[in-house]
Formats: C-alpha cells, structure tokens, sequence
C-alpha cells in the first residue's frame, strides 16, 4: 500500500510539474519529437554493447507548430561491468545537422544503482567532448534516475514501468562563459517477449539557466529497443 501511494505521488509530481514548466515558460519554448531505435548484445558476461539511432524533429518554434527535421544521431556505447550494480561505458556518438556544422562526441560514463525496496535508484557521471570544425565543449554531467513497476512490486512481461531522472550539465569551451543545463524526464514502458522494451514519456529541458534568459526545451520521446 505504502509504495502504491509513492508511486502515484511521484506520477502526478512530474505531471505537473512538466505542465507548470511548459506554461510558464511558451513565450521561449520549443518542442521536439525524438524516436529512438536501439540494440543491445551481450559480448562477454560482463561485457556488451550497445548500437541507437535517434531523429530529432521541430514540433512547436517560434510560437508556431510546425514538422521538420533538426538532426540524426548514429551512437555506439561499450558497457563493463565492474560490480554487480556497478559499471564504466565508453561511448562515441556522430550527430548529422540539418542547417549547421556536424558533431563528433565521445563520452566516458560511470554508473552505479541500488535497489533497497521495489524502486531501483541509480546515479550516473558522464564527461563528454562535444567536437565540430569550429569549436570543442567539454560537457559534465550527473544524472539521478529510478524506476519501478507500476502494477506490483515485481515486474512481469507486458506489464508496465515507470522511468524517471533529474540531470543536472555543465558546458565549457575556450572563450565563451560556462552553461549550466537541467533536465526532467518521465517515461512508461513495457518489457515484452524477445527482449523488447518499449517506452513513452516527456523531457523538459532548461537550457543556459543562469543567463537572463533561459532556453525551453520539451520532448516527446518514444523509443524501442531490443536486447539479443
């Protein structure tokens, strides 16, 4: 009963929290769809890799509706497993732009969860090189998440979970001033046969928020992946 009530009060925090957001902050938003494709295969037992594509499309900018293309991301990340709930990734990333210069990024990760109850709990450090002909941004992040199940206290085929994460960024390069970046994302899933996972949700994103005025940014996500 206790984790029932915990799970619903975190549901309708995040709903209206990415309400109040989106409301408060239309007259400087733009809103994204991004589908995502990923594949997921285990190389040794404590060693797998991980292949994404991701499209980036204009939903909502410039106070207007409207569909088109921003950018393609082709991403490869290498996971070891250094404890049971431990583990360092290596990750590479190529992101193709509509109307501006191409990105190399690579990434280095360390990530560790715990799980006490039905809720798993899990922190995550990144640093990245974001590298284009004219400039390289180097990126620090930390991202808190937790998941569950939404119907019980353990997840079973075809039955749905709930993915939740607060990250928090930051973004230097050579002669500009640093950029420090939130982000809030909420999702629902289902795990079903063949290793297939399935997920739905939103993203908020307030980008430069320490200047006078920030950016808003909201997502709609959709995502498969498959694990082999």
């Amino acid at each position: 009963m206790i984790m029932y009530f915990i799970k619903r009060i975190l549901l309708v925090s995040l709903v209206l929290l990415m309400t109040s957001v989106s409301v408060k902050g239309q007259e400087n938003l733009t809103g994204y769809w991004q589908p995502q494709f990923a594949v997921n295969y285990k190389v040794a037992s404590a060693y797998s890799h991980n292949f994404s594509i991701a499209n980036r499309n204009f939903l909502y900018e410039n106070e207007d509706f409207t569909f088109r293309v921003k950018q393609l991301d082709f991403t490869h990340f290498s996971k070891l497993e250094i404890k049971d709930n431990q583990s360092i990734a290596l990750g590479v990333m190529y992101r193709f732009y509509n109307s501006r210069e191409n990105e190399l990024r690579f990434t280095q990760q360390y990530n560790v969860t715990h799980k006490p109850f039905a809720i798993r709990f899990g922190h995550r450090f990144r640093a990245q090189q974001r590298i284009t002909n004219s400039l390289t941004t180097h990126r620090f992040r930390y991202r808190f998440a937790m998941d569950f199940p939404l119907m019980g206290e353990k997840l079973d085929l075809g039955e749905p979970y709930f993915v939740g994460s607060f990250e928090n960024l930051l973004s230097v390069a050579k002669q500009n001033s640093p950029e420090y970046d939130i982000r809030l994302v909420g999702q629902v899933g289902w795990e079903l046969h063949g290793g297939m996972k399935l997920q739905i949700g939103v993203e908020y994103r307030m980008e430069d928020y320490t200047s006078n005025v920030p950016e808003h940014i909201l997502f709609l996500l959709t995502s498969a992946q498959i694990s082999l």
